[in-house]
Order: structure tokens, then C-alpha cells, then sequence
């Protein structure tokens, strides 16, 4: 028995120690070097402060600011460690409730926009934590923005255009807007422009 147990150990240790300590060490360190950026986590960095991150949505719930796609998860919104869609289907009247919800308090919030609302600011996405909306729910919301933050609606979709991002490749998905960064680069520089 001591025969076969001996090597057995050695080899638990030495798999341990290579799958557990070396690997992971070693990815890490070719992440840190080729991809810096990614491998912290994408952070928004202002006034050398994590604002968060480019990855995960942050919750914004002024009406000068851009609102994002509703979260799933719980116990609060944008809960990384939550990661989850709500698994409504839809047909669900929870899900039509939340919903009817969210198009009320972006009425409330801008009462002169008749314009339909983008089905991405009255759904959330499948994870729960998607950071970007459309181009066409950033455009939606901008007239509320330009009028609370005192600028021309030009110049908030022009602010838009510079954040937003293309399709993947040229070819995939849509176009869409990074919430925080669009309401970071306001909060830097907008806020006057008529």
C-alpha cells in the first residue's frame, strides 16, 4: 500500500502546485502584460478613483444622467456576483409590469417625449449587468439631458456619437452606447453648452 500511496502524494502535490500555483501565476502575468487593461477589469478611472468598470452597468437614477438597461440581479442592481437574466418570458405579467413601470418614470421623467421607447430601457439584458444601450435609447433619453443639464440637444448627441461604439469586427451586433463613460464625459465637460 505505502508503495502505491508514495507516488500517488508526490503527484497530488506536484499537480497541485502546477494546476493551483504555476498556471494561474502565469496566465495572469501574460494577461497583465498583453492585455493591462482587461485584466484589472476594464476600470473607469477619474481623478485617480475607480468609477467602475467598462464591463458591468452602474445604476444611475437622476434624470440628468443617462439611464441604462433595467438589472436582474439581486439583492441590488448590477450585482456582478448576481449574474443572472430574469428568466421572464414574455408573456409574463411580471415582466410586462416592470415594464409598463419603467415607460411610466421615463414619462414622468420627460413628459414632451412622445417618441416610441426603446425595448432595451424597459428590458434587462440577459446577464443583467449589460453597461451599453443603443444608439436609439441614448437618443431617446437625450432631450431630457440636454434640458436638465442646460446644453443644446445637438450637443448631447453629438457627445453620443463620440461614445458611441461600432459593431464588433465591422459585422457584429449593434452599434451601442457605454452609459457610464457617456454620463462620466458629462459630468467632465457638459453641462453649459446651449
Amino acid at each position: 500500500m505505502k508503495d502505491h500511496l508514495r507516488p500517488a502524494f508526490i503527484l497530488l502535490v506536484l499537480l497541485s502546485a502546477l494546476t493551483g500555483l504555476l498556471y494561474p501565476l502565469a496566465v495572469t502575468a501574460i494577461a497583465q502584460t498583453l492585455f493591462p487593461r482587461e485584466a484589472s477589469g476594464s476600470l473607469v478611472m477619474r481623478d485617480g478613483k475607480a468609477r467602475g468598470s467598462r464591463l458591468i452597468g452602474q445604476s444611475f437614477s437622476e434624470p440628468r444622467y443617462f439611464w441604462g438597461r433595467l438589472s436582474a440581479t439581486g439583492p441590488v442592481p448590477y450585482n456582478a456576483a448576481a449574474s443572472t437574466g430574469s428568466n421572464l418570458g414574455p408573456m409574463n405579467k411580471a415582466l410586462r409590469d416592470a415594464a409598463l413601470a419603467r415607460i411610466e418614470a421615463l414619462r414622468a421623467a420627460d413628459p414632451g417625449n412622445k417618441a416610441p421607447v426603446p425595448v432595451d430601457l424597459v428590458t434587462a439584458s440577459g446577464s443583467g449587468l449589460d453597461p451599453h444601450i443603443s444608439v436609439a435609447a441614448a437618443l431617446y433619453q437625450a432631450p431630457r439631458v440636454a434640458r436638465l443639464r442646460a446644453m443644446s440637444v445637438k450637443a448631447v448627441e453629438a457627445m453620443i456619437g463620440r461614445h458611441t461604439t461600432g459593431r464588433g469586427l465591422g459585422v457584429f451586433g449593434e452599434p451601442v452606447v457605454n452609459v457610464l463613460e457617456l454620463n462620466l464625459a458629462l459630468d467632465a465637460g457638459g453641462g453649459s453648452e446651449r
